[in-house]
Protein backbone atom coordinates (compact mmCIF):
# COMPACT_ATOMS: atom_id res chain seq x y z
CA UNK A 1 0.00 0.00 0.00
CA UNK A 2 1.20 3.14 -1.13
CA UNK A 3 1.29 7.06 0.91
CA UNK A 4 -1.71 7.96 -1.38
CA UNK A 5 -3.87 4.45 -0.43
CA UNK A 6 -3.24 5.38 3.01
CA UNK A 7 -3.71 8.99 2.39
CA UNK A 8 -7.27 8.44 1.02
CA UNK A 9 -8.39 5.87 3.66
CA UNK A 10 -6.91 8.24 7.04
CA UNK A 11 -8.33 11.31 5.37
CA UNK A 12 -11.31 11.00 3.59
CA UNK A 13 -11.71 13.17 0.49
CA UNK A 14 -15.34 14.35 1.36
CA UNK A 15 -16.46 15.29 4.95
CA UNK A 16 -16.78 18.19 7.15
CA UNK A 17 -13.16 18.11 8.03
CA UNK A 18 -12.30 18.45 4.83
CA UNK A 19 -14.36 21.76 4.12
CA UNK A 20 -13.47 23.21 7.35
CA UNK A 21 -9.88 22.94 6.24
CA UNK A 22 -10.44 24.44 2.69
CA UNK A 23 -12.80 27.13 3.33
CA UNK A 24 -10.87 28.35 6.94
CA UNK A 25 -7.96 28.51 4.82
CA UNK A 26 -9.65 30.45 1.92
CA UNK A 27 -11.35 32.76 4.32
CA UNK A 28 -8.38 33.61 6.46
CA UNK A 29 -6.50 33.95 3.39
CA UNK A 30 -8.72 36.77 2.20
CA UNK A 31 -8.28 38.52 5.36
CA UNK A 32 -4.72 38.22 5.21
CA UNK A 33 -4.50 40.10 1.90
CA UNK A 34 -6.67 43.19 3.79
CA UNK A 35 -4.54 43.07 6.69
CA UNK A 36 -1.20 42.93 4.47
CA UNK A 37 -2.83 45.89 2.31
CA UNK A 38 -3.55 47.79 5.53
CA UNK A 39 -0.38 47.20 6.87
CA UNK A 40 1.85 48.19 3.56
CA UNK A 41 -0.97 51.64 3.24
CA UNK A 42 -0.30 52.75 6.46
CA UNK A 43 3.47 52.70 5.06
CA UNK A 44 2.95 54.59 2.16
CA UNK A 45 -0.06 56.96 3.88
CA UNK A 46 3.36 57.81 6.14
CA UNK A 47 5.58 58.34 3.59
CA UNK A 48 3.96 60.59 1.22
CA UNK A 49 2.20 62.58 3.82
CA UNK A 50 5.53 63.38 5.34
CA UNK A 51 7.05 63.77 2.33
CA UNK A 52 4.51 66.67 1.60
CA UNK A 53 5.15 68.33 5.32
CA UNK A 54 9.07 67.51 5.12
CA UNK A 55 10.35 70.44 3.32
CA UNK A 56 7.44 72.85 3.82
CA UNK A 57 6.56 75.67 6.30
CA UNK A 58 3.94 78.39 6.58
CA UNK A 59 4.66 82.12 7.94
CA UNK A 60 1.81 83.55 9.53
CA UNK A 61 2.14 87.36 10.02
CA UNK A 62 -0.28 89.66 11.77
CA UNK A 63 0.77 93.73 11.62
CA UNK A 64 -1.58 96.78 11.47
CA UNK A 65 -2.74 97.54 7.84
CA UNK A 66 -0.59 100.34 7.22
CA UNK A 67 2.57 97.88 8.28
CA UNK A 68 1.56 94.91 6.78
CA UNK A 69 3.20 95.16 3.07
CA UNK A 70 6.43 96.63 5.05
CA UNK A 71 6.72 93.59 7.54
CA UNK A 72 6.08 91.38 4.46
CA UNK A 73 8.70 92.47 2.91
CA UNK A 74 11.04 91.91 5.80
CA UNK A 75 10.00 88.54 6.30
CA UNK A 76 11.30 87.93 2.12
CA UNK A 77 14.36 89.74 2.68
CA UNK A 78 15.07 87.53 6.07
CA UNK A 79 14.14 84.18 4.19
CA UNK A 80 15.63 84.94 1.09
CA UNK A 81 19.10 85.77 3.50
CA UNK A 82 18.49 82.13 5.39
CA UNK A 83 20.38 79.02 3.96
CA UNK A 84 18.13 76.58 3.79
CA UNK A 85 15.04 78.34 2.08
CA UNK A 86 14.39 77.64 -1.52
CA UNK A 87 11.83 79.62 -2.29
CA UNK A 88 9.30 81.70 -0.59
CA UNK A 89 5.89 82.81 -1.74
CA UNK A 90 2.90 85.11 -0.61
CA UNK A 91 -0.60 83.54 -0.97
CA UNK A 92 -2.71 86.03 -2.21
CA UNK A 93 -6.49 86.41 -0.70
CA UNK A 94 -8.41 84.28 -3.44
CA UNK A 95 -5.52 81.36 -1.93
CA UNK A 96 -5.97 82.14 1.44
CA UNK A 97 -10.07 82.28 0.59
CA UNK A 98 -9.82 78.62 -0.81
CA UNK A 99 -7.99 77.29 1.71
CA UNK A 100 -10.65 78.65 4.48
CA UNK A 101 -13.44 77.81 2.43
CA UNK A 102 -13.45 74.19 3.62
CA UNK A 103 -13.34 75.01 6.85
CA UNK A 104 -15.63 78.27 7.56
CA UNK A 105 -17.65 77.27 4.71
CA UNK A 106 -18.18 80.10 1.53
CA UNK A 107 -20.47 82.52 2.07
CA UNK A 108 -17.88 84.19 4.97
CA UNK A 109 -17.05 87.41 4.49
CA UNK A 110 -13.57 86.71 4.83
CA UNK A 111 -12.69 90.82 4.16
CA UNK A 112 -14.42 91.72 7.20
CA UNK A 113 -12.06 89.59 9.20
CA UNK A 114 -8.34 90.25 10.27
CA UNK A 115 -6.96 87.57 8.55
CA UNK A 116 -3.22 87.17 9.02
CA UNK A 117 -1.11 87.25 6.07
CA UNK A 118 0.56 83.70 5.08
CA UNK A 119 3.90 83.06 3.31
CA UNK A 120 4.49 79.62 1.75
CA UNK A 121 8.16 78.42 2.32
CA UNK A 122 9.70 75.93 0.76
CA UNK A 123 12.74 74.18 2.28
CA UNK A 124 16.17 72.60 0.73
CA UNK A 125 16.73 68.72 1.54
CA UNK A 126 19.18 70.23 4.61
CA UNK A 127 16.83 72.80 5.86
CA UNK A 128 17.28 75.68 7.61
CA UNK A 129 18.24 76.57 11.25
CA UNK A 130 14.82 76.94 12.52
CA UNK A 131 15.50 78.35 15.75
CA UNK A 132 17.94 80.59 14.59
CA UNK A 133 15.35 82.03 11.50
CA UNK A 134 12.94 82.32 14.34
CA UNK A 135 14.89 84.29 16.44
CA UNK A 136 15.95 86.64 13.37
CA UNK A 137 11.76 86.59 12.47
CA UNK A 138 11.49 87.56 15.86
CA UNK A 139 14.04 90.80 15.78
CA UNK A 140 12.88 91.79 12.46
CA UNK A 141 9.23 91.15 12.13
CA UNK A 142 7.85 90.25 15.68
CA UNK A 143 4.36 89.44 14.63
CA UNK A 144 5.58 86.68 12.07
CA UNK A 145 5.38 83.01 13.52
CA UNK A 146 7.23 80.40 11.17
CA UNK A 147 5.69 76.79 11.46
CA UNK A 148 7.45 73.88 10.02
CA UNK A 149 4.70 71.25 10.35
CA UNK A 150 6.31 69.80 13.43
CA UNK A 151 2.31 69.54 14.84
CA UNK A 152 0.69 67.94 11.92
CA UNK A 153 3.50 65.31 11.10
CA UNK A 154 3.68 64.09 14.43
CA UNK A 155 0.05 63.03 15.16
CA UNK A 156 0.35 61.50 11.33
CA UNK A 157 3.35 59.63 12.14
CA UNK A 158 1.61 58.15 14.86
CA UNK A 159 -1.39 57.31 13.28
CA UNK A 160 0.11 55.61 10.67
CA UNK A 161 2.50 53.37 12.95
CA UNK A 162 -0.88 52.70 14.85
CA UNK A 163 -2.48 51.60 12.01
CA UNK A 164 0.54 49.29 10.73
CA UNK A 165 0.55 47.40 14.31
CA UNK A 166 -3.10 46.77 14.15
CA UNK A 167 -2.42 45.11 10.67
CA UNK A 168 0.33 43.53 11.99
CA UNK A 169 -1.62 41.92 15.15
CA UNK A 170 -4.50 41.00 12.53
CA UNK A 171 -2.05 39.05 10.43
CA UNK A 172 -0.46 37.40 13.50
CA UNK A 173 -4.29 36.34 14.56
CA UNK A 174 -5.64 35.17 11.01
CA UNK A 175 -2.24 32.50 11.55
CA UNK A 176 -2.83 32.05 15.29
CA UNK A 177 -6.59 30.94 14.12
CA UNK A 178 -5.86 29.65 11.14
CA UNK A 179 -3.31 27.26 12.81
CA UNK A 180 -5.79 26.40 15.69
CA UNK A 181 -8.32 25.58 13.01
CA UNK A 182 -6.11 23.34 10.89
CA UNK A 183 -5.17 21.33 14.10
CA UNK A 184 -8.84 21.01 15.24
CA UNK A 185 -9.88 19.53 11.75
CA UNK A 186 -7.10 17.27 11.62
CA UNK A 187 -7.63 15.95 14.83
CA UNK A 188 -11.34 15.25 14.52
CA UNK A 189 -9.93 13.41 10.78
CA UNK A 190 -7.30 11.43 12.38
CA UNK A 191 -10.06 10.46 15.95
CA UNK A 192 -12.86 9.59 13.84
CA UNK A 193 -10.70 7.04 11.49
CA UNK A 194 -9.22 4.76 14.78
CA UNK A 195 -9.55 1.41 13.07
CA UNK A 196 -7.98 2.52 9.87
CA UNK A 197 -4.83 3.57 11.62
CA UNK A 198 -4.95 0.16 14.01
CA UNK A 199 -5.04 -2.14 10.94
CA UNK A 200 -2.29 0.39 9.14
CA UNK A 201 -0.39 -0.64 12.23
CA UNK A 202 -1.39 -4.38 12.38
CA UNK A 203 0.45 -4.49 8.04
CA UNK A 204 3.73 -2.40 9.83
CA UNK A 205 2.85 1.13 9.05
CA UNK A 206 4.81 3.12 11.19
CA UNK A 207 2.88 6.27 12.61
CA UNK A 208 5.38 8.76 10.86
CA UNK A 209 4.24 6.80 7.40
CA UNK A 210 0.77 7.35 8.24
CA UNK A 211 1.24 10.91 9.36
CA UNK A 212 3.69 12.52 6.19
CA UNK A 213 0.55 11.02 4.12
CA UNK A 214 -2.32 12.52 6.37
CA UNK A 215 0.55 16.56 6.46
CA UNK A 216 0.45 15.66 2.57
CA UNK A 217 -3.24 16.18 1.83
CA UNK A 218 -3.52 18.55 4.43
CA UNK A 219 -1.25 20.64 3.52
CA UNK A 220 -2.96 20.36 -0.13
CA UNK A 221 -6.09 21.36 0.96
CA UNK A 222 -5.23 24.33 2.86
CA UNK A 223 -2.97 25.59 0.16
CA UNK A 224 -6.21 25.30 -2.74
CA UNK A 225 -8.06 27.32 0.03
CA UNK A 226 -5.56 30.05 0.53
CA UNK A 227 -4.96 30.36 -3.17
CA UNK A 228 -8.41 30.77 -4.41
CA UNK A 229 -8.70 33.32 -0.96
CA UNK A 230 -6.26 35.16 -2.00
CA UNK A 231 -7.15 35.51 -5.44
CA UNK A 232 -10.68 36.86 -4.29
CA UNK A 233 -8.88 39.05 -1.82
CA UNK A 234 -6.27 40.38 -4.41
CA UNK A 235 -9.40 41.04 -6.91
CA UNK A 236 -11.39 42.81 -4.14
CA UNK A 237 -8.63 44.90 -3.88
CA UNK A 238 -8.53 45.82 -7.25
CA UNK A 239 -11.55 47.10 -7.45
CA UNK A 240 -11.46 49.37 -4.91
CA UNK A 241 -11.77 53.08 -5.96
CA UNK A 242 -8.55 54.59 -7.03
CA UNK A 243 -6.68 57.53 -5.97
CA UNK A 244 -7.84 60.91 -7.44
CA UNK A 245 -10.54 63.27 -7.14
CA UNK A 246 -13.25 63.06 -3.87
CA UNK A 247 -11.37 59.82 -3.21
CA UNK A 248 -8.54 61.29 -0.62
CA UNK A 249 -9.27 58.45 2.42
CA UNK A 250 -8.25 55.57 -0.46
CA UNK A 251 -5.28 57.10 -1.94
CA UNK A 252 -2.53 55.23 0.27
CA UNK A 253 -4.17 51.96 0.21
CA UNK A 254 -3.91 49.39 -1.60
CA UNK A 255 -1.20 47.66 -3.31
CA UNK A 256 0.78 49.45 -5.72
CA UNK A 257 3.91 48.13 -8.29
CA UNK A 258 5.48 45.21 -6.80
CA UNK A 259 3.65 45.30 -3.77
CA UNK A 260 0.76 43.39 -5.97
CA UNK A 261 3.61 40.87 -5.72
CA UNK A 262 3.41 40.28 -1.64
CA UNK A 263 0.15 38.72 -1.58
CA UNK A 264 1.30 35.94 -3.44
CA UNK A 265 3.29 34.62 -0.40
CA UNK A 266 0.25 34.15 1.48
CA UNK A 267 -0.51 30.66 -0.08
CA UNK A 268 2.93 29.45 0.72
CA UNK A 269 3.27 30.60 4.45
CA UNK A 270 -0.11 29.06 4.89
CA UNK A 271 0.89 25.62 3.20
CA UNK A 272 4.17 25.87 5.92
CA UNK A 273 1.34 26.91 8.77
CA UNK A 274 -0.98 23.71 7.81
CA UNK A 275 1.68 21.69 7.69
CA UNK A 276 3.60 22.25 10.77
CA UNK A 277 0.04 22.35 12.28
CA UNK A 278 -1.15 19.37 10.84
CA UNK A 279 2.52 17.53 11.84
CA UNK A 280 1.87 18.50 15.58
CA UNK A 281 -1.39 17.18 15.63
CA UNK A 282 -0.61 14.31 13.64
CA UNK A 283 1.75 12.97 16.52
CA UNK A 284 0.03 14.16 19.03
CA UNK A 285 -3.09 11.93 17.82
CA UNK A 286 -1.72 9.01 16.82
CA UNK A 287 0.34 8.38 20.63
CA UNK A 288 -3.06 8.24 21.76
CA UNK A 289 -4.34 6.12 19.18
CA UNK A 290 -3.97 2.57 20.38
Amino acid sequence: MNADEITGLVVPRRGQSVWLITLSAGAMAFLAVFSLALALGATQLAQSWGAALSQTATIRLSAPPDEMDTQTELVLEVLRTTPGIEAAQVMVPDEQAALLEAWLGPDLPLDALPLPRLIEVTETPEGPDRQGLRLRLAAEAPGAVYDDHTRWRRPLAEAAGRLRALALVSLGLIGGVTGAIIALAASVALASNRQVIGVLRLVGAQDRFIARAFVRRISLRAGLGALAGTALGMAAMAALPQAGGDVHLLAGLGFRGAGWALPLLIPPLAILLAWGAARATAFRVLRRVT
